[in-house]
């Protein structure tokens, strides 16, 4: 399973940036990535996602992203690079978890939704690892 998520991610590179956005070729962000992968994948979403701002829930603190990848998702240790990971990453020490991969390569790149860059394959380099705070693991199937 783990490299079919890599490859579908990898249909998504090029796609541009835009927020709440999740149509592959046309506009997504990182939420939007994660959700697109997981409908072709699996096919509807467990849950729509409540409008949000590019803020997410800073100012309350909430770790909703985090929340929704253990309803979702499988918890991984974070120290276990896997191919077809979903990355969790806090952008600010103090912040909030907010932005999302796809582990391509364990250990030395990620596929994500960048703001001015679009959907890219970057290095998962030593800044963006320490950043990682929440590593999941997508179903086998859905149940």
């Amino acid at each position: 399973m783990s490299d079919e998520i890599v490859a579908l991610a990898r249909r998504w590179i090029g796609t541009p940036y835009v927020h709440q956005a999740s149509v592959r070729g046309a506009g997504c962000d990182c939420l939007g990535l994660l959700i697109g992968i997981w409908r072709d994948a699996f096919g509807a979403i467990p849950e729509v996602p409540p409008n949000y701002s590019r803020d997410w829930a800073e100012p309350q603190g909430d770790e909703r992203l985090w929340a929704a990848g253990q309803r979702h998702l499988i918890a991984r240790p974070v120290s276990e690079a896997e191919a077809g990971s979903v990355l969790l990453f806090r952008m600010r020490d103090g912040a909030i978890a907010k932005h999302l991969g796809i582990e391509a390569k364990p250990g030395d790149s990620f596929i994500h939704a960048y703001s001015g860059h679009g959907v890219v394959e970057s290095p998962l380099s030593l800044p963006w690892r320490r950043r990682i705070v929440a590593r999941f693991a997508f179903p086998e199937e859905i149940a």
